[in-house]
């Protein structure tokens, strides 16, 4: 499995405004297309001082099914002009990890 990492930054008037672009819009996209191997993805926040960052994590079974996402260059940024309109910056490459192990836990 991998975890495809991707962080942006927008300003604290701004985050409101990035966050429903994401979820009303960015990652229904995303599903719409279903993507061979996309297992899911989740989007975080985190309000700094001056500045909110969105990390966002996207699970594939391989590489392959990244590529198929993204293209054959797929550490490029899919950040569409609607989330960049509200960005102050975002990673321009995606980071990739291999999944060595994950566990689910059972509820108590």
């Amino acid at each position: 499995m991998i975890c495809r990492l991707w962080r942006g930054w927008t300003t604290p008037d701004n985050a409101a405004a990035y966050e429903r672009i994401v979820r009303s819009e960015v990652i229904p996209a995303i599903e719409l297309r279903r993507i061979r191997g996309f297992r899911h993805i989740d989007l975080m926040r985190r309000d700094l001082n001056t500045e909110v960052e969105f990390q966002t994590l996207m699970w594939f079974d391989s590489l392959d099914h990244v590529r198929e996402f993204v293209g054959e260059d797929y550490e490029v940024s899919h950040v569409p002009a609607v989330a960049r309109a509200v960005l102050l910056r975002f990673d321009q490459q995606a980071q990739h990890f291999e999944v060595i192990d994950r566990r689910e836990q059972a509820s108590p």
